[in-house]
C-alpha cells in the first residue's frame, strides 16, 4: 500500500487563526488600560448579594430597617447594573473579536435577564418595602443571585478562555 493510497485525515483549521478580527478582543472602553465595564460589574454583584442578605435578616428578625436597606441596595443594583450594562454593550458592539463570539452573546443576554429581575424587584419595593419582601422579594432576590453566578461564570470564561477585554500587550503569565 503506497502513500496515496492510505485514506487522509482531514485537517482541522482554527477559525480564529483564519479570521484576523477575531483576534481584536482588547477594551476600548478603559481608563489607563483598565477596562470599565470589568470595574463596573463589582457594583451591581455586590448589591444584589447584599438585597438577599438584608431580605433574609428581615425575614428572620422582622426589623423594617432590613426591608428599607434591601429597597436601596435593589435601587442601587439596577442603576449601577445599567452603567455597567451600557458600557458591556458598546464593548460587544464595537469590538469585532467581542461581538463575534457566542459565548458574548450568551453573557449578554444573561446580563438583560438579570437587569429585568433587578428591576422588578426594586419596582415592588417602591412604596411599600415590608410587605414587598415575603415571599416575591425574597424570590426575585434568590433568583437575581442564581442569574449573578452563571451571569458571572460566563463572563469569566469570556475573560479567562478568550482573554475578552485584556490587553495583548499585558503580562508574560501564559
Amino acid at each position: 500500500m503506497t502513500d496515496l493510497d492510505a485514506p487522509r485525515k482531514p485537517e482541522l483549521r482554527d477559525p480564529v487563526e483564519e479570521h484576523r478580527e477575531l483576534h481584536s478582543t482588547e477594551s476600548t472602553i478603559a481608563i489607563a488600560g483598565h477596562p470599565l465595564h470589568a470595574m463596573l460589574v463589582a457594583f451591581p454583584i455586590a448589591l444584589a448579594f447584599c438585597v438577599l442578605g438584608a431580605d433574609l435578616l428581615y425575614w428572620w428578625t422582622g426589623r423594617g430597617f432590613w426591608a428599607e436597606a434591601a429597597a436601596w441596595a435593589s435601587f442601587g443594583a439596577v442603576l449601577m447594573g445599567v452603567v455597567a450594562g451600557i458600557t458591556g454593550t458598546v464593548e460587544l458592539l464595537i469590538v469585532p473579536g467581542i461581538r463575534n463570539r457566542s459565548a458574548s452573546w450568551t453573557h449578554f443576554i444573561l446580563a438583560v435577564m438579570l437587569l429585568s429581575v433587578l428591576g422588578a424587584n426594586w419596582v415592588l419595593r417602591i412604596g411599600a418595602v415590608e410587605e414587598a419582601v415575603l415571599p416575591f422579594g425574597l424570590m426575585l432576590s434568590v433568583l437575581a443571585v442564581a442569574l449573578t453566578g452563571v451571569r458571572g461564570w460566563h463572563g469569566g470564561k469570556l475573560v479567562f478562555d478568550y482573554r475578552i477585554g485584556t490587553a495583548a500587550s499585558g503580562s508574560d503569565r501564559p
